[in-house]
């Protein structure tokens, strides 16, 4: 990302010209400049996603727990059945696939009830050491087919799907209201494989973002240089190329973290050559390095098996199976096994019948797995679904929320706070599951007080922009506007803000020419600080 990249449309040093002055926005900017998705990190010849400080890892970083979380997507809506097989319901089950269904005599058994087929042998091997729990139907009422929107549903926990903000993304907003102006030290999130999953998204966007040449990154990763912010041409052109240099210096300043800890440790070696491998060998060596970052997303794709389910999914299920395997042979060799559980998502399950293209076609409710020592023995959690008892489009009702799960996850092994965890799941409050694991000491409902009541949003109107506050109690506030790259550019207020509604015109409020483009103003009162984006119009 060299200077030649603003060829097209930058003046000499210093000067301006009209052209500058067109409309312009984050996102047309960053693709006219190469930028798109998530800041990219090429590790072990894998795309490394990073997202820029976020509420995710304040929060995170700054717990107690040394606990972490990888979450295994398995894109494109895994077949629970044909996963997980219910021996005690065989004959249903056979009936309804008489060409796709695992033979019994090719199954091993998990207990009398239940068995996996024996490609996915590796399994029977974690689920014997006590590092391996399934959760029986999970999904929700009325669950999308879709997979735009089922991926949408299970990142946001919203099954209405009018949420624009993911669970995780949610709560660390939250705890940590001041992230924009005051970025943690460790990277927020780490997802390899899938950068578009809304799971870590803020209000404002999580700020995740990728640079077109790894190469770069690594660059300044090794030398420690960064983009000198200073002497910027005084107008939107140098807004603009501040704005670039100053996020990418985010990056590359997680680039140096994250190689630091890469190299501080070494391969387990002799890993599966298949794409989750290459994924989870990655996070292993940044666990292992004490990276710090608690919540990795990882993604194997390939389970839309509309067609030749069985080739397809044994192919996908050997690769989980062997990969999940040798992931926790490296932690255990390194004393990370019980720090770390991993937990499978997928859209949705498929149809109980087959299709007539040796498949099955979209449905609804499938199985969890969760894997590591942490979980203290293996075991079913909840009921599995009753094949005889299926929706008028011939699905399963699920028997587990999936929101239950992420609640169970987020309170007794992330040792988040219960009264937070119903806020971050839309208001909703969800008992825990049974899942091997709990947060001894860690505070309950009866035992948290609510912050205070202070809310506050940014609208446009007229190329205007105003920043409206609720405040619920009186107190000295005081708000600063900054660029981008961290400098003050004006104070708004700093005065007794009474009780009530108010609006503060923010152009206005600077008392000083603001060029058009990104900003960011941060709220002080009393102990607590608050910062957004806004954009000048």
């Amino acid at each position: 990302m060299c200077d030649t990249h603003y060829k097209n449309f930058s003046p000499k040093p210093g000067s301006c010209n009209n052209i500058e002055h067109k409309k312009w926005n984050r996102r047309s900017f960053l693709q006219a400049l190469g930028i798109v998705g998530g800041g990219t990190v090429a590790l072990a010849n894998t795309a490394l996603s990073v997202s820029k400080p976020s509420p995710l890892s304040a929060a995170l970083n700054d717990s107690e727990t040394d606990r972490v979380l990888v979450i295994v997507r398995l894109k494109g809506g895994n077949d629970g059945l044909n996963t997980v097989v219910p021996i005690n319901q065989y004959d249903t089950y056979a009936s309804a696939r008489p060409n796709i269904k695992i033979p019994e005599n090719q199954l091993f058994k998990l207990n009398d009830d239940y068995g996996m087929p024996n490609y996915a042998n590796k399994f029977q091997q974690l689920w014997g050491e006590g590092q391996m729990k399934i959760v029986h139907g999970v999904g929700y009422e009325e669950s999308s087919l879709s997979h735009f929107t089922g991926s949408d549903i299970w990142a946001t926990s919203d099954v209405i799907d009018e949420e624009n903000t993911g669970w995780m993304g949610r709560y660390f907003e939250n705890l940590y209201p001041d992230y924009l102006l005051n970025p943690p030290e460790r990277p927020a999130a780490i997802q390899i494989g899938s950068s578009g999953n809304m799971i870590f998204n803020g209000d404002q966007n999580n700020f995740a973002f990728s640079v077109a040449d790894p190469k770069k990154l690594y660059e300044i990763a090794q030398n420690g240089s960064l983009y000198d912010l200073n002497n910027l041409p005084n107008c939107t052109h140098g807004e603009k190329v501040g704005y670039l240099k100053g996020i990418a210096n985010t990056t590359f300043t997680y680039a140096g973290v994250i190689n630091d800890a890469y190299e501080s440790t070494s391969d387990y070696g002799n890993y599966p050559d298949n794409r989750l491998s290459q994924q989870l060998s990655v996070v292993s060596r940044l666990i292992k390095g004490n990276l710090g970052t608690k919540v990795y997303f990882v993604t194997l794709g390939g389970f839309d098996t509309h067609n030749d389910q069985l080739n397809r999914q044994e192919e996908l299920i050997t690769q989980l199976s062997e990969t999940m395997a040798y992931f926790y042979e490296d932690l255990k060799d390194a004393g990370w096994d019980d720090k770390v559980v991993s937990m499978t998502i997928s859209e949705f399950g498929r149809r109980v019948n087959e299709n007539g293209s040796r498949g099955t076609d979209h449905g609804t409710a499938a199985p969890m797995m969760l894997f590591g020592t942490g979980l203290d023995g293996n075991g079913f959690i909840g009921e599995h679904p009753d094949l005889s008892n299926l929706t008028r489009n011939g699905n399963l009702y699920n028997t587990n929320d999936f929101r239950q799960v992420y609640a169970s996850i987020m309170k007794e092994w992330l040792c988040i706070d219960s009264t937070v965890v119903n806020q971050t799941l839309l208001g909703q409050r969800y008992d825990s599951l049974d899942l091997g694991f709990d947060c001894n000491g860690s505070a309950t409902d009866e035992e948290i007080t609510n912050p205070e009541n202070f809310n506050h949003v940014v609208t446009y109107s007229e190329n205007q922009s105003f920043l409206h506050i609720s405040n619920a109690q009186a107190g000295h506030v005081n708000i600063d506007l900054y660029s981008m790259s961290g400098q003050k550019i004006a104070n708004l207020k700093n005065e007794i803000l009474l009780e009530g509604e108010h609006v503060i015109n923010i152009k206005e409020a600077s008392k000083t020419v603001l060029s058009e483009g990104f900003y960011a103003y941060r709220i002080t009162k009393g102990k607590q600080r608050y910062s957004k984006p806004v954009i000048i119009l």
